[in-house]
């Protein structure tokens, strides 16, 4: 009997990678024909032959370099949306509730802090002026997140108190953040407003590959310690007695957390809602079971931001909306739901 739950399993894990994948697939393809300029796919199809194979766009084609500019932004929102929806799945086995995010911790706060003193102060990196924000927001999130777990450590270091110190934390920052905004005259506020309710504009093949290398780095290792969160989702007195340090587990997978959306929110702002919604979505199609859930979750948060992008770059174009304004419209009544019909099952 065991056996045949076992293989339903894996046979249903296969059937929604397979689907996921190919509507991944799909999705990719309309992205880098579909724009401000529209390129037949046909035309995209033998644009991404030539650059696989000379590994770059033709000098002088401005199809291929559309194409290639669409295809760097669009392996940076394939790794945010994996990202962050990784994020999301562990967070909510850590507290045990699935109505947290990543963002708990306080780091979408401190990486807004750290982009916005950056953006309006002008400071400037010699040498590396395109990355002064991102490495601003990245320092910014890591500074939120260890004022999180000194506060949450002072005060037992339960997840309760992860919780809390998260919120306290990211509404003091934010706080100090819009301070900072309206005081503030300065012509690059634009820019600054922009980066708060996320962009993938202005992306680079270097910048995206810093994002979804340590991405799918740790997101691997996440699917190795899978056991370990059903375990936990046991309590940790279960799991204790099945010997897992727990209080070092949390500690240890909490950071690893906290870094894994520093590098997602560093480079492409805050994007709300998805490690809320791809986790709980994915959990609907393939149960609890973590072995499950976050291969899942990564299909389907490269998905879901995917498709939010495209539709960002579409709907007032030549224009482009904030991704983040647009996953939060989806977002904002999904938690809603949530939170009236879900919220009674869980007790955190």
């Amino acid at each position: 009997m065991e056996g045949s739950i076992v293989q339903k399993s894996k046979a249903k894990l296969v059937l929604v990678l397979v689907i996921g994948l190919l509507s991944l697939f799909f999705l990719l393809v309309l992205s880098w024909s579909m724009g401000a300029v529209d390129i037949d796919i046909s035309k995209v199809i033998d644009s991404m032959s030539y650059i696989i194979t000379n590994f770059g766009p033709m000098s002088g084609d401005a199809e291929q370099q559309i194409v290639w500019s669409r295809m760097v932004r669009s392996v940076a929102v394939v790794g945010v949306g994996i990202g962050l929806s990784v994020s999301g799945v562990v967070m909510q086995a850590l507290i045990r509730n699935p109505l947290v995010d990543p963002y708990i911790t306080g780091v979408s706060s401190g990486a807004a802090l750290g982009a916005i003193l950056s953006i309006l102060a002008g400071i400037s990196i010699v040498s590396l002026a395109e990355y002064t924000t991102p490495v601003a927001a990245l320092l910014g999130a890591l500074m939120a997140f260890f004022i999180t777990l000194t506060l949450a450590e002072s005060a037992g270091g339960r997840s309760i108190n992860f919780v809390l110190s998260g919120m306290i934390i990211g509404i003091a920052i934010s706080s100090i953040t819009t301070v900072l905004i309206v005081s503030s005259d300065d012509n690059r506020l634009h820019g600054a407003l922009f980066w708060l309710y996320g962009s993938f504009a202005y992306m680079s093949w270097t910048k995206a590959l810093i994002i979804i290398i340590p991405i799918l780095i740790l997101a691997v290792m996440f699917m190795l310690y899978a056991r370990e969160f059903n375990v936990i989702l046991l309590g940790d007195e279960h799991a204790k007695h099945l010997g897992l340090d727990v209080r070092m587990f949390k500690r240890m997978t909490i950071l690893l957390v906290s870094v894994l959306t520093a590098i997602s929110v560093a480079f492409s702002g805050i994007i709300g809602f998805l490690g809320l919604i791809v986790p709980h979505t994915s959990r609907m199609l393939v149960g609890g079971d973590h072995r499950l859930l976050i291969p899942t979750s990564m299909v389907l948060g490269a998905n879901v931001l995917l498709a939010a992008d495209l539709f960002s770059r579409l709907a007032v174009r030549p224009n482009e909306l904030p991704i983040g304004a647009v996953i939060s419209l989806i977002g904002a009544p999904f938690f809603v739901y949530l939170m009236i019909r879900r919220g009674k099952e869980y007790g955190g």
